[in-house]
């Protein structure tokens, strides 16, 4: 995540200190606390009625019972996954960054000392918790970092960086075309800041505005695509 960069749309922040004192960021969509109008006209979001199921776990034992299930990315554009090989993450190369709605099939959860260049947004700990997972059609197991061991205390993130169902079913009712672009990982018009913020990621920098009547900057990937929003809906979309 660049420096100075915001993570917006008013959802859950959880702020970590890393390693070097630096400020790390896990932002989660769910639980928003989106201003609403007040009075008799005021607008129900129904994305805001939607169930979201949490984990609520705290042990290396807890993200043990995940093995065999599947998780959807909801904290997207903010964490490095890695090869893991022979029964070791191995960090000589990221593999890229997890994306929104991206299907996860969960294989293990293990734990392994990290190096200090990969804990930016989550801190090394004495040791970081790792879920094991295989993605698409593609075997190869791959490793994310879900959370971290100091001392005594145990720290995981993962009900802020997963959704346990999955989103295209939870929000049915954006539609084939929403769920079209977001799958692709592309803004179209007509995208709320939540749709657009899961099909390019939350490392995002909001303009003078209100949430859904301003401009956002959003990094897609290490690329910069701006959009304006006007009504709740995405209506110039630049950079792309």
């Amino acid at each position: 995540m660049h420096k100075g960069a915001k993570l917006t749309l008013a959802g859950l922040v959880v702020l970590v200190v890393a390693g070097g004192g630096e400020v790390a960021y896990i932002h989660h969509e769910r639980n928003a606390d989106v201003p609403v109008a007040k009075g008799p006209e005021r607008k129900i979001d129904p994305d805001d009625d939607v169930f979201l199921r949490q984990s609520h776990a705290n042990s290396l034992s807890d993200e043990k019972d995940l093995k065999g299930k599947a998780v959807w990315v909801s904290a997207g554009g903010q964490l490095d996954y890695y090869p893991y090989v022979a029964k070791k993450v191995d960090f000589t190369k990221s593999a890229g960054l997890l994306l929104g709605a991206e299907k996860l099939d969960i294989q293990d959860a293990v734990e392994q000392v990290a190096p200090k260049k990969t804990t930016f947004r989550i801190p090394a700990g004495d040791k970081q918790i790792f879920l094991v997972f295989t993605k698409g059609t593609d075997a190869q197991e791959y490793a994310v970092p879900v959370g971290y061991v100091k001392g005594d205390d145990v720290t995981l993130l993962s009900d802020q960086i997963f959704f346990y169902d999955d989103p295209h079913q939870l929000y049915s009712y954006w539609g084939p075309q929403i769920w079209a672009a977001i799958d692709a990982h592309k803004a179209v018009p007509g995208m709320t800041e939540r749709e657009t913020q899961i099909a390019l990621g939350q490392v995002s920098t909001p303009h003078d505005g209100a949430p859904g009547d301003r401009i956002v900057d959003f990094d897609r990937q290490g690329k910069p695509v701006t959009i304006t929003f006007v009504g709740g809906r995405a209506t110039r979309i630049e950079g792309q």
